[in-house]
């Protein structure tokens, strides 16, 4: 693995100060992405969910390859204008403050995601205010049938979007305004789904739903925006999400829809996983009461991402070498140990019990698929403990 390369570079240059990294593998990330965007439907569009990793040299790669970006907050706008000054953009969440409203008028933001009558009412008026006028997606909460995620966004009660039930009085209180243009819907209901069937009966699901509106209300249906959700597979790397047998399907799927609609999709996680490593080092190994524990530099705070997700994360064993000590070396072998971060907290567990053939001080963890929700997730300042160091390459 190329990764390895890095790692022993890194390693060399931090001499005996402790190795925390991540380690993003470009060329791995632009050949992904370009796969399967490559794979979609004419009349499918892909931005790319910079909330999964927005660091800048991540956007800068993806830029020539996404058809747009998906933001959350108008933080995220101005990361992806600093990465280009015409991308589209696409913005949702489900609270937008008025200066995120201004600043989403402003920045040229494509498409707004509409939340609730309520931010529907205060866009309206800035949007007349600053005699502009705003083209958005109502975004729903549908009532089901839907399948089943990680978390679930629709299809139950969340913070999400405007009730399915109330959806005819959103369409025609948008359609009465001025300075507002209905342009589709936005449904984004679940995260982590890998069936594909589910998820193409679910895309089928929006667009006859969509489709049914449109023609209920009379208005033109430009697009319908599947949001993300689709999965990646953490307990078995090699059986992930087929996005080529989800694309290849598509047509069909999207029918009812009309020809004449453009089908966004926004997944995040997805594109950007897989080209990412957290390596972190040994510092210590120790016994409590009869459970082993392996200390490490990082922990939570650089990779909340088994802790929030409660998984066990992939990971496997860089032996290191070089001991610069006199003394005996803490090795632990054949036996269960909790991977433990080096937080003031009892929580900092990055995984536990997990079966070692052997692990000494100063070797190195490695997290694979650690690309998507991993540092920007993570609690960055707490204790003021160090960053870690981020490392590009291809």
């Amino acid at each position: 693995m190329r990764v390895l390369e890095q790692i022993a570079e890194l390693k060399k240059d931090l001499g005996s100060k402790p190795l925390k990294a991540y380690f993003y593998d470009l060329t791995e990330l632009t050949r992904h992405v370009q796969r399967f965007v490559q794979a979609l439907p004419p009349q499918c569009r892909y931005f790319y969910a910079i909330k999964a990793n927005s660091e800048h040299e991540m956007l800068k790669a993806l830029a020539p390859y996404v058809h747009g970006f998906e933001v959350a907050s108008i933080g995220e706008v101005h990361k992806v204008r600093a990465v280009s000054q015409d991308a589209p953009i696409i913005f949702g969440g489900p609270g937008k403050a008025d200066v995120e409203l201004e600043g989403a008028i402003e920045q040229r933001v494509t498409l707004l995601h509409v939340e609730s009558l309520h931010e529907l009412d205060r866009l309206e008026e800035i949007a007349a205010r600053k005699g502009a006028v705003m083209e958005i997606l109502l975004r729903v909460n549908l009532r089901g049938p839907l399948p089943s995620g990680t978390l679930q966004m629709a299809g139950v009660p969340t913070q999400f979007g405007i009730d399915e039930a109330v959806i005819g009085e959103g369409i025609q209180r948008t359609m009465a305004c001025e300075h507002v243009r209905l342009k589709g819907f936005h449904f984004h209901s679940l995260s982590n789904n890998l069936d594909v069937e589910a998820h193409l009966n679910m895309v089928e699901h929006y667009g006859k739903k969509a489709r049914a509106w449109a023609d209920e209300y009379g208005f033109q249906l430009e697009y319908i925006n599947a949001g993300g959700g689709v999965g990646v597979n953490y307990a078995d790397l090699t059986a992930q999400f087929d996005f080529e047998k989800f694309a290849s399907a598509l047509p069909e799927k999207l029918e009812a829809a009309g020809s004449d609609v453009t089908v966004l999709f926004e997944c995040g996680r997805y594109a950007v996983a897989s080209c990412g490593y957290y390596a972190t080092e040994v510092l210590d190994i120790r016994q409590s009461h009869g459970q082993w524990y392996a200390v490490v530099e990082g922990g939570l705070h650089h990779f909340l991402l088994p802790g929030a997700w409660k998984h066990t994360h992939p990971m496997s064993i860089v032996p290191i070498e070089d001991w610069q000590y006199p003394f005996e070396r803490p090795e632990v072998q054949n036996e269960s140990v909790t991977l433990a971060g080096k937080m003031h907290m009892p929580k900092d567990i990055l995984a536990h019990n997990v079966q070692i053939e052997k692990l000494r001080a100063g070797d190195l963890l490695l997290f694979p698929y650690a690309g998507a929700y991993g540092w920007e997730i993570s609690a960055h300042d707490f204790s003021d403990l160090e960053h870690p160091d981020f490392i590009y390459y291809r």
